[in-house]
């Protein structure tokens, strides 16, 4: 087989090579700004890709994407938040492969939509609900709507936003918590039957593209004031809100 059979077997070159940009240019957006990108590819992912196939493919892209931005601010992960995130993770996963089955989107959108606003612009969440139990319940109720919806980005960054101030620490923390949820993400639809193996070569040549969009993001926040990240975190986490109440409006008519 050749290298252009190889690379394009299951999609056209023009599909191949906008996913490919996309995801590096998504990449770039959630290294600079913290939050949007995974939204925003998978609205382009769903504009050309199957249904069926547009969670799972769009996990194991943000999973590299994610696991790139982490392992390049490795020393700025909250490990303790982490530590929590993961039991709570871990039991979302565990019950969402249960009930892997299509539930209503336009709640879903609506519901994860009304919680990021909150989060952005509502009074700071008690300490108790940012603690340790409060992160545990976060990371399962987070990880079992992504197998669904593969919209919960957002909302744990505007979580971990509650919680850390400092944009390389909120940048870094969340990564590694996605990274969490799109390997369980990964391994249920794996264990699913869904052929993953069929798709690798768009999803490495994604995955390097993504890599590619995260350090380049990653050297424009270094030079971006806290102040001025803020800004944009929560004006971003809010257009991103907006388009799942859009979507989720659209789909009720």
């Amino acid at each position: 087989m050749t290298l252009s059979a190889l690379l394009f077997e299951q999609v056209s070159p023009p599909i191949f090579f906008l996913l490919v940009l996309i995801s590096g240019v998504t990449s770039f957006f959630t290294a600079s700004f913290g939050a949007g990108g995974g939204v925003m590819l998978l609205g382009v992912m769903a504009q050309v890709l199957p249904p069926q196939l547009i969670i799972p493919l769009h996990g194991v892209a943000q999973l590299g994407s994610n696991a790139g931005r982490a392992a390049m601010s490795w020393r700025h992960i909250d490990w303790k938040l982490i530590g929590a995130f993961l039991p709570g993770a871990l039991l979302g996963a565990f019950i969402g492969s249960f009930v892997l089955v299509a539930l209503p989107p336009a709640i879903m959108y609506l519901t994860i939509a009304l919680f990021i606003l909150y989060l952005c612009w509502g009074p700071k969440l008690p300490k108790m609900v940012l603690g340790a139990w409060g992160t545990v319940i976060a990371g399962g109720v987070t990880t079992f709507i992504t197998l669904f919806a593969g919209a919960t980005g957002p909302l744990v960054a505007a979580f971990v936003k509650q919680i850390h101030e400092d944009r390389f620490r909120t940048v870094a923390t969340f990564a590694m918590a996605m990274s969490l949820q799109h390997i369980l993400k990964v391994v249920v639809f794996e264990a699913a039957g869904f052929p993953l193996s069929t798709w690798l070569p768009l999803l490495v040549c994604m995955i390097l593209s993504g890599a590619l969009g995260t350090w380049i993001g990653l050297k424009l926040l270094k030079r971006m004031p806290d102040r001025y990240f803020h800004r944009i975190f929560n004006l971003v986490l809010t257009l991103m809100a907006l388009r799942l109440i859009w979507q989720s409006f659209a789909l009720m008519m």
